[in-house]
């Protein structure tokens, strides 16, 4: 469906105000009725743009929360050029989730949409994608710059960061706790510099 500039806005509005609902209500206390109240929309206006009802909106609000993890980490994921630079994408990460929370829209979203869905599978597929692509980028610079160990296997290297940040992030939508992702974030870099890991206040630049 193309959409004007206006209507395209509209669609938008109802998306982010649904992610503000269940960051505030949670996912299964979501009602397309409080979304409507939030973003000022009307019923025929929500389901011209998401005649799916319920579950389309919950696909879009899935999208919408996997582009903003990767917008979050800009500019510093996509410049991962010095060991200063991969120092400030660590802190942007922990910063980012701590503000977040144990509250997560695209977990939610996804959760509820069911995660073996074809849909659903493919947004976490594209955002797992494209953040190991930008973190492999970062270690061939690094690799090519004489910073890393060339025989590391670059890709590799960034799907483990990225399964241990992950895990860290699943462990503090649980727990509350941020230790368990500063520490995969403090280990993976660590490892990638080829010494133990530091304190976050020790760590050189």
């Amino acid at each position: 469906m193309q959409l004007t500039r206006k209507g395209a806005a509209t669609k938008r509005r109802i998306i982010e105000g649904a992610a503000e609902e269940i960051r505030q209500q949670g996912v299964f206390s979501l009602r397309l009725e409080d979304v409507m109240g939030r973003t000022a929309t009307s019923k025929s206006q929500l389901f011209h743009y998401f005649p799916g009802g319920k579950d389309e909106l919950l696909l879009a609000v899935a999208r919408h929360e996997a582009t903003r993890v990767i917008d979050d980490q800009q500019p510093e994921l996509g410049s991962l050029t010095s060991w200063t630079a991969w120092r400030q994408w660590r802190d942007k990460v922990v910063a980012r989730y701590r503000a977040q929370g144990s509250d997560c829209p695209l977990h939610a979203a996804v959760s509820q949409l069911g995660t073996a869905t074809d849909a659903a599978q493919a947004v976490a597929r594209e955002l797992l994608r494209h953040w190991q692509a930008q973190l492999t980028a970062g270690i061939r610079h690094m690799q090519d710059i004489g910073e890393i160990a060339p025989g590391l296997d670059a890709d590799r290297e960034a799907a483990a960061l990225l399964a241990g940040v992950q895990g860290g992030v699943m462990i503090l939508m649980t727990t509350g706790g941020m230790e368990h992702l500063e520490a995969a974030l403090d280990q993976g870099i660590a490892h990638l510099r080829g010494a133990p890991a530091a304190s976050p206040s020790a760590a050189p630049d």
